[in-house]
């Protein structure tokens, strides 16, 4: 399985969806609050190519997308094998 890891923010509806769809696959992933860890909202905002609000969701240094993002993915079937769950 990948390393998952999720930039969020305190009481963030959105970042709480997000860690619930990893949840639910059984997914251990790192979790980084922007707020609390010094310089992360900036290191998030380089690794995902300058997207500014949370949740960010990367899978091996890989960025993968915002809540929204993977929860459409995982519709459309793609977001395990990006996650590590499957074989791509």
């Amino acid at each position: 399985m990948a390393k998952i890891e999720i930039y969020t923010s305190p009481f963030c509806g959105f970042c709480f969806r997000a860690k619930e769809l990893l949840q639910a696959k059984g997914i251990d992933f790192e979790e980084i609050d922007v707020f609390s860890v010094a310089s992360a909202r900036e290191q998030m905002m380089e690794r995902s190519g300058g997207k500014t609000s949370v949740p960010q969701v990367f899978a091996d240094d890989v960025y993968v997308g915002d809540c929204e993002g993977i929860h459409m993915l995982d519709v459309q079937g793609e977001l395990d094998a990006k996650l590590g769950l499957t074989a791509t």
